[in-house]
């Protein structure tokens, strides 16, 4: 299974009780499809007790059985707390995007999207041009005009 269609079968729950664990998260996904994977990621931070971050990832077979979880479990009651079931959105790379050590521009999503071809560049620069020598002063026949507003009668 390629990496985008993990990611289109796979659904994101938020919202979740410190007391869930994956065997309840599958014991509750399991209705709506075969389950894959049931991700529930730790927390990081010693100082807090919980044992997850509140959320988890659970990975179906087919992406027609996420759509099927999401449509059923959202906003459902699930150990006292009422949960968010969404499709799940691939990470960002580290390397892509605000946020990343590499110079926007030289980005190749950046440059794909915003890079400017050799022939629009000559296009503007005869515009330029153009505007540059042939325009006549807006300001040309004003010289003699010291005061603002209609000429005094």
């Amino acid at each position: 299974m390629t990496d985008a269609s993990r990611w289109k079968a796979t659904v994101y729950v938020g919202g979740l009780a410190s007391a869930v664990t994956t065997a309840n998260l599958h014991d509750a996904f399991i209705p709506f499809g075969e389950i894959v994977d049931v991700s529930l990621p730790k927390n990081d931070n010693p100082k807090i007790a919980e044992p997850h971050r509140g959320f988890a990832y659970v990975e179906y077979e087919d992406a027609e059985d996420a759509k099927e979880a999401i449509d059923n479990m959202d906003q459902s009651e699930f150990f006292g707390r009422v949960i968010r079931v969404s499709a799940a959105k691939p990470p960002k790379s580290a390397d892509e995007g605000l946020g990343s050590k590499t110079a926007v521009w030289e980005q190749e999503g950046w440059l794909a999207t915003h890079a400017v071809s050799e022939e629009d560049r000559l296009a503007a620069s005869q515009a330029q041009t153009a505007v540059d020598t042939g325009a006549e002063d807006p300001m040309q026949g004003l010289e003699g005009l010291d005061v603002a507003g209609p000429k005094p009668e």
